[in-house]
């Protein structure tokens, strides 16, 4: 009897662990709840991953490059640095943690790499990359600058509870992004 071939069964797997990660925690993943999910046997999770922690590490690795892929596609559009400024301030209010469980698995790959220096090269990688795309129109230091204010107004975005903050329209938000962009590129 030959085995039915399945070609997408490990790309099934990789997202049901990333949709878990972002409804329960990395603490939430188990073989057994992404096998459900991705609707794969039990068995083929150790056929494909060696075990959970290999499977995670692979759910942020990819996070982290889609990630950074979009800044690198929204940065190569400017032409200028006033431009520029203008499409950091843009994926800072409508791209980044914009998305309840990408703020959810960015936290989550943040808390893993505090402990873990396996994870932390996965956040230097995706800083540096960022950075990078920061640097086509800014100088290296103020790309770092940048690539933390962007982190920083994002998570205050995402989890600031301020009413007055809360109660700003999409166009204000950016107003402030891009007026806190002007005051740090001079």
């Amino acid at each position: 009897m030959t085995r039915a071939s399945d070609p997408d069964r490990r790309e099934r797997i990789i997202a049901a662990a990333r949709e878990l990660i972002a409804a329960e925690g990395v603490d939430g993943v188990s073989h057994r709840k992404v096998a459900a999910l991705a609707k794969v046997p039990l068995g083929s999770m150790t056929y494909h991953f060696t075990g959970r922690d290999e499977l995670i590490f692979e759910v942020f690795t990819r996070f982290a490059q889609e990630m950074s892929d979009r800044f690198q596609a929204a940065l190569s559009a400017a032409v200028s640095r006033e431009e520029a400024v203008g499409i950091v301030a843009n994926l800072i209010n409508n791209d980044v943690l914009t998305d309840p469980d990408e703020l959810v698995l960015t936290h989550e790959l943040y808390a893993l790499a505090a402990r873990d220096p396996k994870y932390r090269e996965v956040t230097h990688a995706w800083m540096s990359r960022s950075r990078a795309a920061f640097e086509r129109h800014f100088d290296p230091l103020t790309a770092r600058l940048i690539d933390a204010l962007v982190e920083g107004l994002s998570i205050h975005r995402a989890l600031d509870v301020d009413p007055e903050l809360a109660g700003l329209s999409s166009e204000e938000r950016r107003g402030l992004a891009t007026e806190a962009l002007r005051r740090l590129v001079g």
